[in-house]
């Protein structure tokens, strides 16, 4: 018998109060188990609980009575050793997941465990559902390179990326440049002194702007504090007084500081005089100059030094352009010739996933038709330059219109389809879980897909809950659920059976009666047959 690449596998599945089931241990052998109890016993459940573990939705209706939380523990096998995965439902609050021990995310445990899981089952399908999967399914059977196309694009987007850095493309860059000089020449020609400028014209325009007023204010006051005032008579008189009085010196220098100071202001008075222009024309030009420093503060900064040094930007700006025109046009050029090069290699991966595709849809035919699935009908969509919108479409009765896989309405119907899919399409990944893929089938049928699984199962772990006697007997190792009613509620075990109660178990299934002798003969001669056939 074949095994599975223990490189990646999953060996050993723990449950913890899910739904009936308080306690179950599972160890996961290579090749082909089959997971078999009466109605009710809580096979789906072990389904359910590798769901979770992969990172499916959780709900709090699937905590047991055995406490206030269900836990699910998984040991996998994989590059990296082995790894514990764990995933805690509580009854209130969300769920937890844990990666060897630490705290990790939901979305990590469906990362990690998508390559080595995937789940068909009636709450949930994994892997060839999804349309990404069967592109690479499509290109791994019809042995199609796209690591050249996956290298050109690659390639493509650092080329990209530094014409992005210096700009854009040419025309992009022609644009940016013609609108940074723009902004340089706008700013240049305001010929902006210094930052204070527009502080000083504020100045300036409040004090022309009421020109005669401001002139008859500032002479009233350099008349009063003039030398020749009588404000500055008195003083003097006063200092008069005092000076030379030995107790009053202290007196006599803040007087003779004060004369100072109005002289000071008194001239300061005149000067502003001086300065006042009553001609209208020179407060229409700094109301004029104003408004242009204004309009660039409003463009390029809260204050005329945010201006300047918007402008040095600008300069840099303009010379990072104009200097680095030989590596665009380089890199451009290389741009150019890449491109061709990649749509010749996206002509060469379309016409081969076209021309594949085809033969893939009657491989999968040839599965179908032995599943009980004998008048489906499969065939790909195949879109995009280079044919990467990969689609399976499939009907599987006769007159219906062909429909994604996902919409596929019964978990049996699906379950096959995916088990034909798997038998044709790569050996990814490791283990395979299989649920309701026996729904509504029987006899020879059921042999068929017995046969398949067990097919399957030579180069990959196979997981299958089967009510068919005709599936189980194909199994290398068969697990057992039971359910029996306790005087505490009911008590489900989970175990492995050996020759003798595999015997009676597949009897149990054959007829209903465990211990009827001819049930166990059939179940005997079931399980030498299926060998057989392998």
């Amino acid at each position: 018998m074949d095994t599975t690449d223990s490189d990646n596998q999953l060996l050993e599945l723990v449950v913890t109060n899910l739904g009936v089931i308080e306690q179950a241990a599972l160890v996961l052998k290579p090749g082909m188990t089959a997971i078999t109890g009466e109605t009710g016993a809580g096979k789906t459940l072990l389904v359910t609980a590798l769901q979770l573990l992969s990172g499916g939705r959780s709900d709090s209706s699937l905590v047991g009575v055995h406490g206030d939380e269900a836990t699910v523990e998984g040991r996998f096998i994989c590059e990296e050793g082995e790894v514990i995965l764990r995933r805690v439902i509580p009854r209130e609050g969300r769920s937890r997941a844990y990666y060897n021990g630490q705290l990790s995310t939901v979305g990590f445990l469906q990362e990690f465990s998508g390559p080595i899981v995937e789940i068909h089952g009636q709450h949930g399908y994994s892997g060839l559902v999804h349309t990404e999967h069967q592109r690479e399914a499509l290109d791994t059977f019809a042995r199609i390179d796209t690591s050249r196309l996956e290298k050109i694009r690659a390639d493509e987007k650092a080329l990209i990326a530094i014409l992005e850095e210096h700009g854009g493309s040419r025309g992009e860059r022609s644009k940016e440049l013609e609108l940074y000089k723009f902004q340089a020449s706008e700013i240049d020609e305001a010929e902006i002194t210094d930052a204070g400028e527009d502080k000083r014209l504020q100045s300036e325009e409040l004090l022309l702007g009421d020109a005669a007023g401001n002139s008859e204010a500032a002479i009233q006051v350099a008349q009063l504090l003039g030398s020749d005032s009588r404000f500055i008579d008195e003083i003097s008189d006063a200092l008069r007084k005092v000076s030379g009085r030995e107790s009053l010196k202290e007196l006599e220098k803040e007087i003779n500081r004060l004369i100072d100071e109005a002289s000071a202001v008194a001239s300061s008075a005149r000067d502003i005089t001086e300065s006042i222009d009553s001609n209208p024309e020179k407060l229409s030009q700094i109301q004029q100059r104003r408004s242009l420093l204004t309009g660039l503060r409003r463009k390029y900064g809260e204050t005329l030094d945010d201006v300047l040094l918007y402008r040095a930007d600008l300069q840099q700006k303009i010379e990072m352009i104009e200097g680095s025109s030989q590596r665009v046009k380089e890199t451009e050029l290389s741009l150019l010739e890449l491109r061709e090069e990649r749509d010749s290699e996206e002509q060469r991966v379309l016409g081969e996933r076209k021309k594949s595709a085809p033969k893939l849809s009657k491989e999968i035919l040839q599965h179908l038709v032995g599943l009980s699935l004998p008048n489906a009908f499969l065939e790909f969509s195949i879109d995009g330059k280079s044919g990467d919108e990969v689609e399976m479409l499939i009907a599987l009765n006769k007159g219906s219109a062909t429909q994604p896989l996902s919409k596929i309405a019964s978990g049996g119907e699906l379950s096959r389809t995916m088990l034909a899919l798997r038998l044709v399409l790569s050996n990814n990944p490791a283990t395979a879980i299989f649920d309701e893929v026996d729904a509504g089938i029987g006899g020879e049928v059921a042999l068929s897909v017995g046969a398949a699984l067990k097919n399957l199962s030579r180069n990959r772990q196979v997981v299958v809950v089967t009510h068919l006697a005709q599936v189980a007997a194909f199994a290398d190792t068969h697990i057992g659920v039971t359910k029996t009613d306790t005087k505490t509620g009911l008590n489900v075990e989970v175990v492995q059976l050996d020759d003798d109660k595999r015997i009676v178990e597949i009897s149990r299934m054959l007829s209903g009666s465990p211990e009827s002798e001819n049930a166990q003969k059939h179940a005997v001669e079931l399980i030498a047959a299926s060998r057989s056939d392998t």
